[in-house]
């Protein structure tokens, strides 16, 4: 007898006839289809409660919903550096680097006590870099009061104009504030913390909240300069992920240039945003997922477009992971495919250039000759096969443009530190921490591309505002 709970599989009259065991063979038959179409739906909902970040394009922070693998998901690798893995060494200090040398030296020989002559061998050497017990300096600037007989006022004298804008702190604790908040992670608190206990120097939350709206208005112009070069570029890598403020969802966009990187935060998710900061007139390659704003773009726009192959495979995994055998076999076949195209990629240096390219482009028509032939009937894989059929060539576009990537890894990549800091961080609150994240996560990601020390950074640009000189360009 079938329980009372599986009423949902088959309506009353088929649950009836169960029961009561008179079942026809075309009530029979009519039950089975029931519950095989039943089946199916269930086993779609469980094929798409499995997707993660390896067989689809969910991002990797929706896999902390996921239960551990069979095993517990540990690697066979060992802990700690792996074998024939090249070593990392730091170099040692300068001679103009090192404050103070001090000598050690043998007066009589520690084994039988007899004398000693010097020696042309090198002295070993430890270098130990150490904070100072007081690690800042406190500055005082006395402004003194002048009485003039004549005019009969007081005047003062003129503090220099860098002292008098500065404030309570000088230009490089204003960098370590900003380097601390933007770098680090670090809350208001935590920053309060820090300066009390390390170097002594107590200061309010809404002091440091003052300073940082100061080194955000300092960034504004290099940032500004960044955003009207984005639309010249020849090749842009753009991504783009949630933001939390306060309730609401805006989205943090990445515009990933060879050179640079550049972040904005807008309350939408669509084309809107591509329009505003590209233009109707981008020239260049754009490089992102099949996301539909994008496609947006580039049809009305007529952009050209590499989509990612890494999104492509993970979503023809997918299909190797459902029921349907047909279905399974024609991911198969095209995942082998994908994975020769990849093996072809990193053989570049082994090949002529013309013969790479030929390569490629013979193995790109067997890809779309088996994802447009031979279709399976369910809707995943008319789906995929749909996809190849209207965009199949944007997916290699990088053949025949090699200076745009097959993958949209660096825009992924340069969104990590983003969601990190939004996990840590909790997002903004407004217009204000709007602008500071755009600008300082703008200022980080580019002094790492172009390999220069973001602290740096932030302290040239504090020192030329309080000189009133032009801020430097990130360009």
């Amino acid at each position: 007898m079938i329980s009372s709970r599986h009423s949902g599989i088959a309506d009353d009259k088929y649950m009836a006839g169960v029961v009561g065991d008179n079942l026809s063979r075309d009530e029979l038959l009519a039950l089975v289809q029931t519950l095989l179409e039943r089946i199916a739906v269930l086993e779609r909902e469980l094929a798409a409660a499995r997707k993660n970040s390896s067989n689809s394009s969910k991002p990797p922070s929706s896999d902390i919903t996921q239960p551990p693998p069979p095993g517990g998901g540990q690697s066979k690798r060992k802990i700690g550096g792996q074998p024939h893995h090249p070593k990392h060494e730091r170099s040692g200090f300068g001679p103009d680097q090192v404050d103070q040398v001090h000598e050690h030296r043998l007066s009589r020989c520690p084994d039988c006590g007899g004398a000693l002559a010097s020696s042309r061998e090198a002295p070993k050497v430890i270098q130990q870099v150490e904070l100072v017990e007081k690690p800042i300096r406190v500055d005082e600037h006395r402004a003194h009061a002048h009485w003039c007989r004549r005019c009969r006022r007081l005047h003062y004298a003129r503090l220099p104009s860098e002292i008098e804008a500065g404030g309570l702190l000088g230009p490089r604790l204003k960098a370590l504030v900003a380097y601390l908040k933007s770098a680090c992670h670090a809350s208001y608190s935590t920053t309060c913390q820090f300066l009390q206990s390390v170097l002594g120097l107590t200061v309010s939350r809404g002091y440091l909240a003052k300073v940082i709206r100061k080194v955000s208005g300092i960034l504004k112009d290099p940032y500004d300069e960044l955003r009207a070069c984005v639309p010249r570029e020849k090749k842009l890598n753009v991504d783009e992920t949630g933001h939390k403020e306060n309730g609401r969802r805006p989205w943090t966009w990445c515009f990933r240039a060879r050179d640079f990187t550049l972040y904005r935060i807008a309350d939408s998710r669509g084309a809107d945003i591509l329009l505003k900061t590209l233009g109707a007139d981008f020239g260049g390659i754009l490089g992102c997922d099949y996301f539909s704003a994008y496609r947006k773009y580039v049809k009305d726009c007529d952009v050209r477009v590499q989509f990612c192959m890494a999104h492509l495979i993970r979503e023809v995994k997918f299909l190797t992971t459902l029921s349907d055998r047909a279905t399974r076999n024609y991911g198969n076949r095209l995942l082998d495919a994908l994975q020769r195209l990849f093996h072809i990629i990193h053989r570049r240096d082994k090949m002529s250039e013309p013969r790479w390219v030929w390569r490629l482009c013979d193995q790109r028509e067997r890809i779309l000759d088996i994802a447009r032939t031979g279709v399976p009937a369910t809707r995943e894989a008319r789906n995929l096969a749909e996809r190849f059929r209207r965009h199949g060539d944007a997916y290699f576009e990088f053949i025949l443009s090699p200076q745009i990537d097959p993958t949209n890894n660096r825009a992924e990549q340069a969104m990590r530190f983003v969601v990190i800091d939004r996990r840590i961080t909790q997002g903004t609150r407004g217009q204000t921490g709007r602008h500071w994240c755009e600008r300082a996560w703008t200022v980080l990601a580019t002094c790492a591309q172009q390999s220069r020390s973001a602290f740096d950074y932030f302290l040239l640009a504090i020192q030329h505002r309080l000189a009133g000189q032009p801020i430097p360009s990130l360009v």
